[in-house]
């Protein structure tokens, strides 16, 4: 989960990212972040030297391409992986990418991922939550994960905000607009909306259907593994009607990224669930700093084989990358 924007990118969905980043709200602390998302050359290879990462898995910053319509979608998902593999070919071995889709298009998307990597290289994609406030597990958007299941590769469920009128029913209280904002995103809302995506998906019988499909989440989890064992006791078989427990879904058809959680407690929690042959680290990029997320991997109170895991081995072997 390291971010970059392209130039078509940044001419369209990107216009209301950096209004936002650029808001007074978002002070010092995302100064520099758009200059970072657009740069895959000096600088984020300079800054990949400093904290000591050999390659960064890109993947399109959010909202991605997912709010857009069909057509724009497409035109978009095209360009964005275009650019992403050539800062691959520029760059070997320092990056590796996972594809945008026109996820609005799920025909187009099959045939933009099947390009993506089969001619491109990608190593998966990546979708940034909701579709319009539509969800995945809907059977509009299953040829794309058969399609991922066919290729081999995982896909990325980013988050998103929620639809707006779960934002305005959730989020919006006795307090200011730039709480809410906050609420409704980094503060809590992308995780358990895309926390709940998930368990949209587990609950529609999508692994069931395609067994091997492999999803990745970010920021440790987002609180699912914290709720694993009250979600198996809560919805066992009998009620979902699927084939195993929810929890054996989480536990051998996700894979998980630190993305910024450099936090000890709800890293072992998750080790704890899923096991660490399913934990990769990654830094977040550009939103968070890849030298505290280097000094989070080192302190991690693990063997230094399963180090050696978390930091490269498990997230080759996801991603086909030896």
């Amino acid at each position: 989960e390291e971010h970059f924007a392209s130039p078509g990118f940044m001419a369209g969905p990107g216009r209301e990212l950096t209004a936002r980043l650029h808001s007074a709200q978002a002070g010092d602390l995302m100064a520099g972040v758009v200059e970072r998302l657009v740069d895959l050359d000096t600088l984020r290879i300079a800054e990949m030297d400093e904290a000591g990462i050999d390659t960064q898995v890109l993947s399109l910053t959010s909202p991605g391409t997912e709010q857009l319509d069909a057509r724009d979608a497409i035109t978009l998902a095209r360009e964005v992986n275009d650019v992403a593999a050539e800062a691959v070919r520029r760059h070997p071995g320092r990056f590796v990418a996972l594809a945008a889709l026109p996820t609005a298009a799920p025909d187009a998307a099959v045939q933009e991922l099947a390009r993506a990597v089969r001619d491109l290289g990608c190593a998966g994609a990546v979708i940034n939550g909701h579709i319009g406030a539509r969800y995945l597990d809907d059977p509009f958007f299953w040829p794309i994960f058969e399609q991922a299941q066919t290729l081999g590769v995982p896909i990325y469920l980013h988050p998103t905000p929620p639809p707006e009128a779960v934002i305005a029913a959730s989020y919006t209280g006795n307090f200011s607009p730039a709480v809410t904002a906050q609420l409704a995103a980094a503060g809590w809302g992308w995780h358990i909306e895309t926390a709940t995506h998930i368990l949209r998906i587990i609950l529609a019988g999508v692994f069931d259907r395609y067994p091997k499909l492999q999803l990745i989440v970010g920021h440790l989890g987002e609180a699912l593994p914290f709720m694993l064992e009250r979600l198996n006791r809560s919805m066992p078989p009998p009620l979902t009607r699927l084939e195993r427990p929810i929890g054996d879904y989480l536990r051998e058809n996700l894979h998980y990224t630190f993305s910024g959680f450099n936090f000890l407690p709800p890293y072992l929690n998750l080790m704890l669930e899923v096991g660490v042959e399913r934990i990769m680290f990654s830094v977040d990029y550009p939103y968070s700093s890849m030298e505290h997320g280097r000094q989070f991997l080192e302190r991690l109170p693990v063997s230094p084989h399963d180090r050696e895991r978390i930091a490269h081995g498990n997230a080759e072997r996801l991603l086909a990358l030896t």
